[in-house]
């Protein structure tokens, strides 16, 4: 148990949290929300020990092994397996004594690394690692390159991996979705439901938070608390708690109308696409937070476009890719005013490929790219917050888009993006990630394009921001082709989808929860494939099974998915237990403690159900 008593802390003058007194419970997933500078990164520095507090006490079990991701990754010339590998840093010794021990026929010190290797159960080590590697999208010819070949985005995914390679009592994740696409997300998502510690992430991503955690930290103005339940169960308390608070009626019914308003845009198409029902699904998630959303800062606005022609832009039988090679195979792709389109698609597959193609920053290699005359594009990359000047300010940036106007106007509209008064004049250097990817939309903005590209806006995007962003871009005018690992925001932004895949871009007849299921069984698929090519090469093909023994399999299949059926309702109906606002009352104490012990063991059992229905399941597909 992690406890912290009368707890306070500090970055310089400034106090980020005071007299936090609450208890984490072993095997808790938490999810520690807040606004950008509330203290969440602060406060993971203070578990590692990396600052002290400033008042009270923070005590954590006196063995407990802590894993986090770092924050920088050197230009190493280790290969990506090992330096994944090293994670473990004891197996990591034992792999490097072996090798050692041999080098020098040392036959007496090989027998002790041998032994050493059995006592941690190392000999699957370096499989443990490609797995992670394979599930955080590096292809298998990529573990053995250095990892001073792979860019920042990348590195990033080495650290993620090296992290759950630790051998860890609590593992403390800060953004370990940035960077990654949405089938790695999907996969993180899995392995975290199954991590058997405890878990703190810092997320901005709130379908992430909501399929990953089990409580909610949340930090707001210098106080913490803790609410049992996922992200969206914090934000109905939480909406029940300031509603209780008397948040002003007529705010309140202001918020009430533009949410109306963005949910009346899509409730006549509900019943025309998966997609559309898919997006009030997750509308529904929203209804009746209009508290919280209210007491949220942002609102941000693209502006009409300045001209908006009905066909915008079309690619027609159009190879994609760089210099000779072909990522992308006869694309047909076109977009026309008020499109709203989110690109899906397995990483590496060609999406970014697809958008530059679209912006003309890449060439096509066969076919034509049409672009109507009053074509205005905003295009937002994920090397767009990078390509800002250092040492300039956000008016620079603007006078350097439109020269002759005056210095009011920019302080005008950079207002509207939350850069008041001098913060306008002061470099960037000084500015959080959030900032400078709300700085670089604004640059977007500003231009009034008609057709909006995104690869990854919401990087370092805060969940206010996130928010602000989705009802901006549902009121948008113009087209929006994006491409998010956000399934939040690409849910509620999208109104069709393409998948890009295998070389090829067409239309997905399904929602986002059609495409995690595509996503697995894909994965599935390629993982068959992979061992089953080993399992060939190393031993002699298995002799078929008796109808009598694929009988059997079967009906343990069948058992095995009746009983997580089961486990599925009995957690659905656990979240709806907790999402209501009377067990937060003070005497609800035991019934919170109770279900929150219910969760935990009833998700155990589906690990291991799902582990025994998938095996289960390959040896009646094998049979």
């Amino acid at each position: 148990m992690i406890s912290f008593r009368n707890f306070a802390l500090r970055r310089g003058e400034r106090l980020l949290l005071s007299d936090v007194d609450l208890a984490l419970h072993a095997g808790w997933r938490v999810g520690v929300v807040g606004r950008n500078g509330t203290g969440k990164t602060s406060l993971f520095a203070a578990l590692m020990r990396e600052v002290e507090p400033d008042k009270g006490d923070l005590d954590l079990p006196g063995k407990a092994r802590i894993a986090s991701v770092a924050q920088e990754t050197p230009s190493l010339p280790d290969p990506a397996l090992d330096f994944v590998l090293s994670g473990d840093v004891d197996v990591h010794a034992a792999v490097q004594a072996e090798a050692n021990a041999f080098a020098a026929e040392d036959w007496e010190a090989v027998a002790e690394a041998h032994h050493r290797l059995e006592e941690l159960n190392g000999y699957d080590a370096a499989a443990r690692a490609g797995r992670l590697l394979h599930g955080l999208g590096f292809p298998a010819e990529t573990h053995p390159k250095p990892v001073s070949d792979f860019s920042g985005g990348w590195r990033v995914r080495l650290n993620v991996a090296r992290a759950l390679m630790m051998p860890s009592d609590l593992l403390l994740l800060d953004e370990p979705t940035n960077h990654l696409d949405l089938d790695a997300v999907v996969w993180l998502e899995e392995w975290l439901r199954r991590y058997p510690g405890t878990l703190l992430v810092i997320s901005h991503d709130r379908e992430f938070l909501d399929n990953v955690t089990t409580h909610t930290l949340h930090l707001h103005e210098g106080k913490a608390k803790l609410y049992a339940g996922n992200y969206t169960a914090f934000e109905r308390q939480r909406a029940e708690h300031l509603r209780q608070q008397q948040i002003a009626f007529e705010k309140e019914q202001v918020e009430r109308a533009h949410l109306q308003k963005f949910i009346d845009r899509f409730k006549a198409k509900a019943s025309k696409a998966k997609q559309a029902q898919s997006r009030m699904k997750r509308l529904e998630k929203l209804a009746g937070t209009e508290a919280v959303r209210a007491e949220r800062e942002f609102r941000i606005d693209f502006p009409a476009p300045l001209k908006l022609p009905h066909a915008l832009m079309r690619l027609n039988d159009a190879d994609c890719g760089y210099a000779t090679t072909v990522i992308l195979h006869n694309v047909g792709f076109g977009l026309e005013a008020g499109d709203r389109i989110g690109l899906l698609g397995p990483n590496g597959a060609g999406k970014s490929t697809l958008v530059k193609s679209l912006v003309g920053e890449l060439p096509l290699l066969a076919g034509e790219r049409y672009a109507h005359p009053d074509l205005r594009i905003g295009y937002f990359a994920q090397h767009t917050v990078e390509s800002l000047v250092p040492g300039t300010s956000a008016i620079d940036h603007l006078r350097e888009i439109a020269p002759n106007l005056p210095t009011q106007a920019f302080r005008d509209f950079l207002g509207k993006w939350y850069f008041p008064g001098d913060r306008a004049f002061e470099s960037i250097d000084g500015f959080s990630g959030g900032e400078k990817a709300r700085l670089a939309l604004a640059l977007i903005a500003w231009r009034q394009p008609n057709v909006l590209l995104l690869d990854e806006p919401t990087n370092h995007l805060d969940l206010d921001m996130r928010e602000a962003l989705a009802e901006a871009l549902s009121d948008f005018e113009g087209a929006i082709v994006l491409v998010s690992h956000d399934r939040h925001l690409i849910g509620l932004v999208s109104e069709t989808f393409w998948r890009v895949s295998d070389g090829h871009v067409g239309p997905f007849n399904g929602d986002l929860d059609e495409y995690a299921v595509w996503l697995k069984a894909r994965g599935n698929k390629i993982d068959q494939a992979s061992s089953k090519a080993r399992q060939e090469a190393a031993k002699p093909k298995a002799q078929p099974k008796s109808n009598a023994e694929l009988g059997k399999l079967q009906k343990q299949v069948d058992k095995l998915e009746s009983r997580l059926g089961d486990l599925d309702s009995q957690l659905a109906h656990i979240q709806e237990e907790l999402a209501k606002p009377e067990l937060y009352q003070s005497d609800g104490g035991a019934v919170l403690l109770q279900l929150g012990q219910q969760q935990q063991k009833l998700e155990a059992e589906r690990g291991n159900i799902e582990s025994e229905w998938l095996e289960a399941y390959q040896a009646l597909e094998q049979g």
